[in-house]
């Protein structure tokens, strides 16, 4: 499918790795933000007629510090279509499934209304540990704190997932599906920090924390109260062992494997460095 494709969550991880593979493919795109040229503002419906002029295809991400984000977007993706808008890519999460809590409403939405849409549900980013809530405490304490226990999860890296969202968003029919999107390999939390000591040249540690204390870790970081509360029970999953199944959904979507953690935070080995 050829058009121009409208990048919401432009500023984020995904967003702008995927804005990052259309200019390099020279595709057309529009990046959805507050300050873009056009600008966009979920809480200001206001602001949606202008960012949807002649877009043929969405990349959807929720927007993480509004009320309501879900029937947001709902209402944002009617208008879409009666301005003719066809395709719809929603970056949900792996475990969340269709007609479940949050995303899965959005995720059961699109599969009942829309005739051209797909569901991205990625594992947890390895980006979480470079650029997310684990940075500061990697970089400040020697610490990753965690409500995972020893469960294990094959993280996956966002330029893998913005791979897959430029397949499906490109892809030359309809989907109608969804795609898990994981890593080769399931870590424990306990093994991503011996690989990043390995990286940085120090030991870090991983302690075990509660999940009432892991989202209100999370908040403090400032992160909103429902998305903490998201992660430390997705992070429960982790715990009991539902998140080490892998997939070849990268290998299918974009062409080649996924990065390797070991990759990765060799790669990343200077976020974690402290100032002199």
């Amino acid at each position: 499918m050829s058009g121009l494709i409208l990048v919401t969550g432009a500023t984020g991880k995904t967003g702008g790795s995927l804005i990052a593979q259309l200019r390099q493919k020279g595709l057309s795109y529009r990046a959805a933000s507050r300050h873009a040229t056009v600008p966009f503002d979920w809480e200001h419906p206001g602001s949606w007629d202008a960012v949807l002029e002649g877009v043929a295809s969405i990349y959807l991400v929720a927007p993480g510090t509004v009320k309501d984000p879900y029937g947001l977007m709902q209402d944002f993706i009617t208008l879409a279509m009666g301005k003719g808008v066809c395709r719809f890519v929603f970056l949900s999460m792996a475990g969340l499934a269709a007609g479940g809590p949050a995303h899965g409403q959005v995720h059961q939405w699109l599969k009942e209304n829309t005739n051209d849409w797909a569901v991205l549900c990625p594992s947890a980013f390895m980006q979480n540990f470079s650029a997310g809530p684990s940075l500061a405490t990697i970089r400040d304490e020697d610490r990753i704190y965690s409500n995972t226990a020893g469960g294990r999860v094959p993280f996956i890296d966002v330029g893998d997932i913005a791979a897959a969202a430029l397949a499906v968003l490109t892809a030359p029919a309809p989907l109608n599906t969804e795609f898990v999107l994981t890593g080769d390999e399931p870590l424990s939390y306990d093994e991503v920090a011996a690989l990043i000591s390995q990286a940085c040249g120090r030991p870090i540690t991983h302690v075990h924390v509660s999940r009432d204390e892991m989202a209100e870790r999370l908040i403090k970081r400032g992160i909103a109260q429902a998305t903490a509360k998201l992660l430390a029970a997705g992070y429960q999953m982790i715990a009991a062992g539902t998140a080490e199944h892998t997939t070849n959904g990268v290998r299918t979507l974009a062409g080649r494997p996924p990065m390797r953690f070991q990759d990765f935070a060799k790669a990343n080995a200077g976020a974690w460095q402290r100032a002199e």
